[in-house]
């Protein structure tokens, strides 16, 4: 079985093709869900931040704000750069440790789901890696909609991340999403068939 790396910016549409090629029989190990288990109170991820920021971060019930952190990280980029090396190997870990455990079972795909495929370095742990690709219009406006930022907002958000065209330069399979869904996932179903060897639809 291959094991297929998914990325895409923010909202160029990856978690929609991710949730498709898991119905369609995929493993799909998802770096946000991950990192949002590690976040939870115990977890490695808590714990490192608690350590780090302090009790100031955490919500009345003992859980992270994640909204508080995100204020101190987006303001300081000397914030954000302590924040990543402290998660990317504890989320890399897991990831291994989950893909060890998949690779045992008979799936006939596996997907890494990680936004910061390149960024983190983990494109290194796949085969082939595929972008889901948006036009930087559409994916503003997806974003404005989706997330209701005003258009400021939005872009320094876009910012923040890889630009897309290092990205196209990196992937080995881009998806185009800049049309209708129905056309983002015949090339997903193409993809699908040449990733698994498999002549029929499912």
């Amino acid at each position: 079985m291959k094991v297929i790396g998914l990325t895409g910016g923010i909202a160029s549409g990856k978690s929609t093709v991710s949730q498709y090629l898991r119905e369609k029989g995929a493993a799909v190990l998802d770096a946000d869900a991950i990192a949002h288990a590690l976040a939870e109170p115990g977890g490695s991820i808590y714990c490192a931040y608690r350590s780090h920021f302090g009790d100031g971060i955490l919500q009345s019930d003992g859980s992270l704000d994640r909204a508080a952190i995100g204020k101190i990280v987006f303001a300081d980029p000397a914030e954000k750069e302590w924040l990543d090396k402290a998660a990317h190997p504890l989320i890399q870990a897991e990831i291994e440790r989950q893909l060890a455990v998949e690779k045992q079972r008979e799936v006939p795909l596996i997907v890494l789901d990680v936004p910061l495929l390149f960024e983190a370095g983990w494109d290194k742990m796949t085969e082939e890696n595929c972008l889901v690709d948006v036009s930087e219009m559409v994916q503003l406006k997806r974003l404005m909609q989706r997330d209701g930022y005003d258009e400021q907002a939005a872009r320094a958000r876009m910012a923040a991340q890889m630009p897309l065209e290092e990205k196209r330069r990196r992937a080995d399979r881009l998806i185009d999403n800049n049309g209708d869904l129905p056309a983002t996932l015949r090339q997903v179903d193409r993809l699908w068939k040449e990733w698994t060897h498999d002549g029929f639809s499912q």
